[in-house]
């Protein structure tokens, strides 16, 4: 399952993300953790101090090495080189699998020990002087999006990231990568507005969306999140001394998590489990076809000096029953 989480900055979505993936780890389920935010914070907030955090590799500074493996035998895709972020996989094509090892993972991904379990933990990579007034941060994120393109992933197996704040990933089609997106919300006006604009944008993509209200103090921040978003409220999470001591370096057992928190995971768990049973991967394939012409259109036909078009494989769809490595057409 594809699990994005969703927020204004400082509204709690790379704590919750955290929580949620060591839920999943303590359950023995494999994870797959992205950070693919500008901030990089889930590192440390999955325990690692901040050397080892600024030391994982950035998906975003082997992106050549990304492109050339998933490009496989795909001919369509002249070079690598004339791959871009929203890049369909065809005939040829490699795709890549959670539990499966790979070069990219060899390459981008490290192992996280978790209250003894592990997560493999995969990160953009930070925003630098160098790229300031010569890139946007989607060019890092871009990276993260070929990734979900070519992934095939089944259930019990679980893919989580912590996306960029605001709204942001409607600069592409990352946002309809995801079997659920869990938005934390503030029990705010400010922490509701990116909801609203995430309802609006999605409405059209058939993209599953649930609220988490967070920092909730009193009953009246619940009244004022579900009047305010209504139904789309799925769990709210309170003031927990687990996440201090965390916070602070010094996490306990996590189960020893508070029980109204541990409850709110487990609904966040069995919400998303919930959507493998509305997975339909033709519309998926579809959606990523519509977002690479248009970017194609936009700016890659361009950039490359290809007719970016020509990647789109008409027969192809993605599905979950495809093997590893080189694809054939369905």
């Amino acid at each position: 399952m594809k699990i994005a989480f969703v927020g204004k900055g400082g509204s709690g979505k790379t704590t919750l993300s955290s929580l949620f993936i060591r839920h999943l780890v303590a359950a023995g389920a494999p994870v797959v953790a992205i950070d693919a935010d500008i901030n990089q914070h889930l590192g440390p907030a999955l325990g690692l101090d901040e050397a080892d955090a600024a030391a994982l590799p950035a998906m975003g500074e082997r992106l050549p090495l990304i492109k050339d493996y998933l490009r496989g035998a795909n001919p369509r895709i002249a070079s690598a080189t004339t791959m871009i972020k929203t890049t369909p996989p065809g005939e040829g094509s490699r795709l890549v699998r959670v539990r499966e090892p790979n070069p990219v993972y060899d390459a981008c991904a490290r192992p996280v020990e978790l209250d003894g379990g592990a997560v493999r933990l995969m990160v953009t990579g930070p925003f630098t002087d160098a790229d300031l007034g010569v890139a946007c941060y989607h060019s890092k994120t871009g990276a993260v999006e070929l990734f979900l393109n070519h992934l095939v992933d089944g259930p019990d197996e679980y893919v989580v990231v912590d996306m960029t704040a605001g709204s942001d990933s409607f600069a592409s089609g990352m946002f309809t990568r995801f079997d659920m997106t869990f938005l934390v919300a503030e029990p705010t006006r400010k922490g509701v507005s990116v909801y609203r604009q995430y309802k609006e944008y999605a409405r059209d993509f058939g993209v599953a969306l649930k609220v988490v209200g967070n920092k909730i103090q009193e009953e009246d921040d619940i009244d004022f999140l579900r009047a305010e978003v209504g139904d789309d409220l799925l769990v709210t999470v309170g003031r927990s001394d687990w996440v201090r001591a965390m916070e602070k370096g010094r996490p306990p057992r996590f189960d020893l998590l508070e029980e109204a928190n541990a409850r709110a995971l487990h609904t966040l768990r069995a919400t998303a489990d919930a959507t493998y049973e509305l997975r339909d991967w033709e519309r998926y394939t579809r959606q990523m076809v519509h977002f690479h012409l248009k970017n194609a259109e936009a700016w890659g036909n361009e950039r490359t000096g290809a007719d970016l078009a020509a990647q789109v494989d008409p027969a192809f769809v993605l599905g979950e029953d495809m093997g590893v490595g080189v694809t054939t057409a369905v």
